[in-house]
């Protein structure tokens, strides 16, 4: 099968390496010249991610069938759309489904509109002084956010990122003075507990999952600092996570099929793979959101251990053909990410990065190059994450320990990592958390 891909991060380096393992020949459309993907491809352009009308031309061009889809960016404007009036099945979704991660507004209203569960409570303003006469009639925390894409770095939570009343609105006057999310602002209950990732392929009605993951937003060591496109992330051998039981999932897992039947029955039916980001809370898994793609850095922990190949797995999302056999290895993985130096706040770019990938796999781990492009024959690192380092083993023990030895074949003078993702005591930390709210 021939495949477009389109992006050039560590998610899209991920999707690349998985269909070229699964027999696919892809053609590749980035900003970026992202190494890996250039690669692991059988030819390349270099153009925006939205110029629809270079990306259509190029997958004709070289007979592509079937397309997969990495960036948000690209969803919101219709790519998916524009590909298949060109007869290119697409194993992502259009642009109005899409609006289950562009819209904020649009993912809670629909929830409420089905009455499905693990909503939260939440107010849309288009204007700074209506979220202020809210703000004045309530009594507890809130998270504020962008109502559109933010690139996961426009969310603020109440006693965490935000302090005071002044604080909040402070903020929600950046987002209007700034158009940043471009559609207004959303004001959500907070939720108590711990974060989650629960991601499933799907094919406009079947939902097949994925191990759990959990992401750190965070920028620095031990869970402070601002949010970030995240810092790494972890899964279990059980894929499942220490803190959070099978019921649990199961739970999750209702909520999202319950979102796929309700996008169907709006008319606007939803293929390719679905992120939902949960906070496993006492009353169980309530939504934070729910993405139309897979997540970063969590696609480099699933896609390594599928042992199913995922050329099939895209080809059926986009026929609607999917089903439930699709197996994972029974692995633990830990991802740390390499950034540049400052991200999360001002990132210093354009320095040169070398990484050593035949050191790195005899570490028992790989590594996915992301924010990179190549200049004047060296590569150098952009504003964002800049390479994903993957520990793959047995036990998550032992995947945190690959990963930090692989770690030391990433070389450059201005990054940063965040060493404690999938460490014992960080765990560890999580499952103590839950354990007291539930004893509470």
């Amino acid at each position: 099968m021939r495949f477009l891909a389109v992006g050039g991060g560590g998610r899209e380096h991920a999707a690349v390496e998985a269909l070229r393992r699964s027999g696919a020949e892809v053609y590749a459309a980035m900003k970026n010249a992202n190494p890996g993907i250039i690669a692991a491809s059988k030819k390349h352009i270099l153009c925006d991610e939205k110029d629809f009308a270079k990306i259509c031309a190029f997958a004709k061009e070289n007979g592509v069938e079937y397309a997969f889809i990495g960036p948000e960016a690209p969803l919101e404007a219709g790519i998916v759309d524009a590909l298949e009036k060109e007869g290119i099945r697409c194993a992502a979704p259009t642009k109005a489904a899409a609006r289950i991660e562009t819209s904020k507004t649009f993912m809670r209203e629909l929830v409420r509109k089905y009455g499905i569960e693990g909503n939260l409570g939440f107010a849309h303003f288009d204007d700074a002084a209506g979220a202020e006469r809210y703000l004045k009639n309530i009594d507890h925390e809130i998270v504020v956010k962008p109502v559109g894409l933010t690139g996961g770095k426009g969310v603020k939570v109440q006693g965490e990122h935000l302090h005071s009343f002044e604080d909040t609105m402070a903020y929600i006057r950046e987002i209007f003075d700034n158009n940043i999310g471009g559609a207004g602002v959303i004001l959500e209950e907070r939720a108590i507990g711990e974060e989650f990732t629960q991601m499933v392929f799907v094919d406009g009605k079947t939902i097949v999952p994925l191990p759990l993951v959990q992401d750190h937003k965070r920028a620095y060591e031990g869970d402070v600092g601002p949010n970030t496109g995240g810092m790494g992330s972890y899964t279990d051998s059980d894929h499942l996570l220490p803190f959070i039981t099978e019921s649990e999932r199961r739970e999750a897992l209702k909520i999202l099929q319950q979102i796929v039947d309700a996008m169907a029955e709006e008319g606007c039916p939803y293929r390719g793979t679905m992120y939902g980001q949960f906070m496993l809370t006492v009353s169980g898994p309530k939504i934070i959101e729910i993405n139309a793609r897979f997540g970063d850095p969590e696609a480099m922990n699933v896609l390594p251990i599928l042992r199913t190949g995922f050329a099939d797995i895209c080809r059926m999302m986009a026929t609607g053909t999917l089903s439930g056999d699709v197996e994972f290895e029974r692995k633990a993985t830990v991802c740390k990410y390499v950034v540049p130096r400052g991200y999360g706040v001002k990132s210093e770019s354009g320095h040169e990065i070398t990484v050593d990938e035949e050191a790195i796999r005899k570490c028992g781990a790989t590594v996915y190059y992301a924010n990179v492009d190549m200049k004047d024959g060296r590569l150098v690192t952009g504003t964002s994450r800049s390479v994903g380092v993957i520990g793959i083993a047995d036990t998550l023990e032992e995947a945190e320990s690959n990963c930090e030895k692989a770690l030391a074949y990433v070389r450059c003078d201005a990054i940063a990592v965040r060493h404690d993702i999938g460490t014992r005591a960080l765990v560890q930390k999580r499952v103590d958390h839950m354990k007291a709210l539930r004893s509470a």
